[in-house]
């Protein structure tokens, strides 16, 4: 008996060898939570106590995982957006009163109950434009108190909505004021301090920060990613957005799920990604706003076969967005990644990102039915629109969580 037939619609899995995984005018059955059956309409399993949904030749994708947010914040970050919609840079906004320092200010002011409310408006947002599965970070506090607070925040999150949210620790991705000029004292005590007792409440999952010269050195994340390996805890990296650092050897080094950004990545670097299995995680979004003009090296990644993961970087900062298909968008138009390649990035390989490719970013009969439907009849629709694709219908562990309504005119 199933619970739920969806017919008729151009099923996108993301697996096997067709382009896109695809099967046209197809249909799948769901049964407690899992897909259950999958193939052709008109070979679909009659059972008269299903409901039956006809997609009308929608596509219908895996749930999308964007595997890199910072999407627990409070206040929206306007005047960033003054400073970079009228041309200024990663480096203008401090001295403008803006940035990773003000976004930490005005988070540490906020009660745990407002910075919820804030974060989840956003994050059911994110839920209707098609994710089910999704890494937020801390990182918008940067003392003991924020950062853990933030982290209750994302399990709460993962808890009362229908999206499962990877909690990530991002300590350091600034330097906070009352540690001015002692970097090294300041990882001693997210080491000592803050990653402990974040692991003591079950907060978190895994563990970022900012490698570069304007950063923290290689020494530096290396101690920091030393004391989240001896928690077990996997680690990702902010990596070679800036400058070429060798940031992402650094997290290949420790066999790290992800390295991120990547503009500056040189050819040592992504071999170094390529041998370690350590995905590319792309962030169009924050290379549009702040005006970059080195493009992460796609070709390379195509070349030594290193998995290239995308993200909507959902941040008040550099990347205000919730949709991933306008992401998948940009990053078709400004690093040349083809429409398959996009939706890959938040399907397959966005879950390998987060270590989660047995779990998430494929349909197959027996995972569990985490999918979104599409207002578009061709997978590569999803990708076309500068304002992203509709999403009409989602659906976690086989339960619809979000259906777009009907615009007048329309059945």
């Amino acid at each position: 008996m199933y619970d739920l037939l969806l017919t008729h619609g151009n099923v996108a899995t993301m697996d096997g060898d067709r382009p896109f995984g695809s099967i046209e005018d197809g249909a799948l059955a769901i049964e407690n939570g899992r897909i259950a059956w999958m193939g052709p309409s008109r070979e679909a399993p009659e059972d008269r106590s299903a409901r039956v949904r006809d997609l009308a030749g929608q596509v219908i994708t895996p749930g999308l995982v964007d595997p890199h947010t910072h999407i627990v914040y409070g206040e929206e970050g306007l005047h960033d957006f003054e400073v970079l919609s009228q041309g200024g840079g990663r480096w203008d906004l401090e001295p403008a009163g803006a940035g990773i320092l003000e976004m930490a200010r005005r988070t540490r002011a906020l009660s745990e109950e407002a910075l919820y409310a804030a974060s989840r408006r956003r994050m059911s947002r994110l839920v209707a434009n098609g994710v089910t599965t999704v890494e937020s970070k801390s990182g918008a506090g940067l003392d003991r108190e924020t950062e853990l607070r933030q982290m209750r925040v994302s399990r709460a999150l993962g808890e009362e909505l229908p999206v499962a949210v990877v909690s990530t620790y991002l300590g350091a991705h600034g330097l906070p004021p009352e540690f001015s000029g002692r970097r090294d004292d300041y990882v001693t005590f997210m080491c000592e301090e803050v990653l402990p007792e974040a692991v003591r409440q079950g907060l978190v999952d895994q563990v970022d920060g900012f490698c570069d010269r304007n950063g923290y050195d290689h020494a530096q994340i290396g101690r920091l990613f030393d004391r989240a390996q001896s928690f077990g805890l996997p680690v990702k990296l902010h990596a070679d957005q800036y400058t070429d650092f060798g940031a992402g050897g650094v997290v290949a080094k420790y066999r790290g799920l992800s390295a991120d950004h990547l503009e500056y990545a040189s050819r040592a670097t992504v071999e170094a990604m390529a041998e370690a299995g350590t995905v590319a995680t792309l962030l169009p979004g924050a290379h549009l706003t702040f005006h970059e003009t080195r493009k992460p090296p796609v070709a390379l990644f195509r070349e030594l076969e290193v998995p290239m993961a995308l993200a909507t970087n959902s941040n008040p900062v550099s990347s205000p967005t919730v949709s991933p298909s306008a992401q998948m968008h940009l990053a078709c138009y400004l690093f040349r990644l083809t429409a398959e390649e996009a939706l890959r990035g938040f399907t397959v390989n966005g879950a390998r990102a987060l270590g989660l490719s047995e779990e998430a970013g494929r349909i197959a009969v027996g995972r569990a039915a985490d999918l979104a439907v599409w207002e578009t009849e061709d997978p590569r629709g999803i990708a076309y629109s500068i304002g992203g694709c509709a999403c009409t219908l989602v659906i976690k562990d086989g339960i619809v969580v979000h259906e777009a309504p009907a615009l007048e005119g329309e059945e």
